[in-house]
């Protein structure tokens, strides 16, 4: 489809655009902040190192992540257009990259469903009372490979996910983001206070926030670089659909800067209330923070069971996560929502059916790769779900990051992005976000690609 067909789509529809600078700092977060914030980052953070990865992971949010979710929203807001439509544009040429964007996002929605089904069904479960039966060791297991129950909660995330999105910019994710994001720092915050109270969890702060300098290695920086992605939000088209909707006259560079506290916040205020219980619970065993799900549907539960207060707890931390994950798959959702709208002229409410009945024929297989479909985990190596989560994150995140950058860098050249930016912003450090573009992110983006395919190969461990 042609620029001139893309512009007069979008003049014959009415592009929402949020309401507030607030409204969008607040959906943008909320994006970045999910479940990688939640279960990931506690575990990279107790593995590598405790605060040394911490301040490893702070350096490359202001310098590296800053400059690819500054690249993305200018690009959004310049545009006026969803990913596909927005690299078409700049430049013809690149239009496969607004493919890819977009491909990351079609194929992370429908897994992210179905965790999320999951947090539906462990939030259900402690606010009915049926807490005590999860902390089984082999609860979590046993349900996500029944062949119905996981699908139905799917559903039930997808139908609500949906719904929101529906509702539009302004009264659907603006308005959901207003309140989802305070009442989930207000839960995370509430609940790291009351971690801090269990015996030896002071402990567990410690190992959380002191740096440990003899874990530090290329893989601390290219696991905290890797996690930098999964957390922000980055490379699968959020930004640029979000920036899209985003008034020329806020403050873009500021608005990045806010995004970046509230989910490197978030994320910081996770370990705390993770490590901490995990380290208590285990007597301090390192080996008792595993990476994934394990953690998050199998060890907290049994941490909330142990102080007498499981069920209270247990309803609380989920729908903590519960909140995360809604916001994230919003976003996603709308990501995938904005380019049929803007590709096809489909009305929105048409967009959600056809993308969210997508999301869920696509989820059922991810959902029955843990029980009837389980034969693909034995010929590939992992379930469906993991192998969804390897091709996005490990693989096409960053390979649609590098030819980002060296798309910015050497193609339209970063003097583009400076000049949208500088509608609103000052922008005086320009120099970074061109030495970032151009020369860092190349190199890094290169790493983290080549050290995925050796971690899948087996020859190095991130």
């Amino acid at each position: 489809m042609h620029e001139e067909s893309l512009v007069n789509i979008m003049e014959q529809q009415e592009r929402g655009q949020f309401s507030s600078k607030l409204g969008f700092v607040l959906a943008a977060a909320g994006s970045a902040v999910g479940l990688g914030n939640l279960w990931r980052f506690p575990y990279l953070a107790a593995q590598h190192g405790g605060g040394i990865f911490l301040l490893v992971y702070f350096l490359l949010t202001i310098t590296f992540g800053f400059s690819l979710m500054v690249a993305e929203i200018a690009i959004g807001r310049k545009t006026k257009l969803s990913v596909i439509g927005a690299y078409r544009t700049l430049n013809r040429k690149f239009s496969f990259l607004g493919y890819l964007t977009a491909l990351c996002a079609v194929l992370t929605l429908p897994y992210y469903c179905v965790i999320g089904g999951w947090v539906i069904k462990y939030f259900a479960g402690y606010v009915t009372g049926a807490g005590e039966y999860m902390v089984s060791d082999t609860y979590f297991e046993s349900f996500r490979a029944r062949p119905v129950e996981p699908i139905l909660w799917l559903l039930v995330f997808v139908v609500v996910t949906s719904a929101i999105v529906m509702m539009g910019v302004q009264k659907g994710i603006e308005g959901a983001s207003k309140f989802l994001i305070p009442s989930l720092v207000v839960l995370l915050i509430g609940m790291a206070v009351y971690v801090l109270t269990m015996p030896g969890a002071l402990e567990g702060a410690v190992y959380y926030f002191k740096p440990d300098f003899t874990k530090f290695s290329v893989k601390t920086v290219l696991a905290a670089l890797g996690q930098l992605f999964y957390s922000m939000s980055l490379t699968t088209g959020i930004m640029v659909t979000y920036g899209s909707y985003m008034n020329p006259n806020n403050n873009l560079e500021r608005s990045v800067r806010q995004i970046e506290f509230f989910d490197t916040g978030v994320a910081v205020l996770s370990g705390l209330m993770v490590v901490p219980a995990v380290y208590a619970f285990s007597g301090g065993d390192p080996d008792a923070m595993q990476s994934g799900s394990g953690l998050m549907f199998e060890t907290m539960p049994k941490v909330f069971e142990q102080t007498g207060f499981g069920m209270v707890l247990g309803g609380i931390f989920f729908l903590l996560v519960f909140f995360a994950a809604l916001t994230s798959a919003i976003s996603i959702m709308e990501t995938i929502v904005a380019t049929v709208c803007d590709m096809f002229g489909l009305h929105r409410v048409w967009s959600c059916v056809v993308v969210g009945c997508g999301a869920i024929v696509i989820g059922i297989p991810c959902s029955l790769g843990f029980g009837i479909w389980e034969g693909f985990a034995s010929a590939v190596g992992m379930t469906i779900l993991d192998f969804m989560d390897f091709i996005t994150n490990s693989m096409l995140m960053p390979v649609v990051a590098l030819i980002m950058s060296i798309f910015i860098g050497y193609v339209i050249k970063p003097k583009i992005i400076i000049d949208e930016v500088r509608i609103s912003s000052t922008f005086k450090i320009d120099w970074l976000f061109r030495a970032v573009m151009k020369y860092i992110a190349p190199v890094f983006l290169t790493a983290i690609l080549v050290a995925s395919i050796l971690d899948a190969a087996g020859v190095f461990t991130l």
